[in-house]
């Protein structure tokens, strides 16, 4: 029986740590000082004419800086729609919310265990992250109300249509009734295909393993030799009050064909 090959020993990867660990501890208290002053002192959160509001600025620039302290080079591909929109992208790890964040700032909808994590979840709130507890039909009535305030209030709102993480570069089905909130708003909805690649070739590995935890895949990707974390702004999906079906269909077939080598 044919064993799997053995991945090469990467002599760089102790190196990376030594440089990138540190950069990580202070660019996380640049943030929180950030944050603090961001929510005492900027009240402006939405685009106007569009143009970007300082807060937003500030997100996109500090989610750009930690990327590249993973060493994933963030690249826009298309062009995002102006605030307010739905967007909705594929999901393999939390990097996405962040390479998401380093092109356009949005709310995000996201698992309520998050709101529990040490620091990550005070940054997240703040960030004005709506959490939802998988599972509860009352939980996804009152993040379906919130995402509607929020597109009315002149805010994007970035899903994940397939509820969860996919592993090894698969994408699951999206779920229609997220788009039920664009058709309330009412807001376009913009596809997003976010792709990791080197030399253009799609790199899986950069998402979640199989078990692998959140604090796994941080350690792992640390160390991780360059990479570009493309963001593809794809053509919006038309409106489609008795087809939420077809909506979700449709974006998650416009992500499949931006995340396929052959169409990249």
């Amino acid at each position: 029986m044919d064993t799997p090959p053995t991945p090469a020993r990467d002599p760089w990867r102790a190196v990376r740590y030594l440089w990138r660990v540190p950069l990580l501890l202070l660019h996380i208290v640049l943030g929180i000082v950030l944050c603090a002053f961001i929510l005492s002192w900027n009240k402006q959160r939405v685009m106007v004419d569009g143009r970007e509001p300082f807060a937003h600025r500030m997100i996109r620039w500090w989610s750009t800086v930690l990327m590249r302290i993973f060493g994933l080079r963030s690249v826009r591909i298309g062009t995002p729609l102006p605030d307010p929109v739905l967007f909705v992208a594929n999901h393999t790890s939390w990097i996405d919310i962040e390479l998401l964040h380093s092109q356009r700032a949005a709310c995000f909808v996201a698992k309520a265990e998050i709101a529990r994590w040490p620091l990550v979840g005070w940054l997240a709130a703040s960030g004005g992250t709506i959490f939802h507890r998988r599972g509860s039909n009352h939980s996804l009535a009152s993040v379906m109300q919130t995402m509607v305030e929020r597109l009315r209030g002149g805010r994007s709102v970035a899903v994940f249509p397939e509820g969860g993480t996919g592993h090894n570069g698969v994408l699951k089905v999206f779920h229609a009734r997220i788009f039920q909130a664009a058709l309330d708003a009412p807001v376009p909805v913009q596809p997003v295909a976010l792709r990791f690649a080197r030399d253009g070739k799609r790199v899986i590995e950069a998402g979640f393993r199989e078990h692998e935890n959140f604090m796994g895949n941080l350690l792992r990707m640390l160390g991780e030799a360059p990479l570009d974390a493309e963001v593809h702004f794809l053509q919006p999906v038309p409106a489609m009050p008795d087809a939420r079906r077809r909506m979700a269909e449709l974006s998650r077939e416009r992500i499949a064909a931006a995340l396929d080598d052959a169409h990249a």
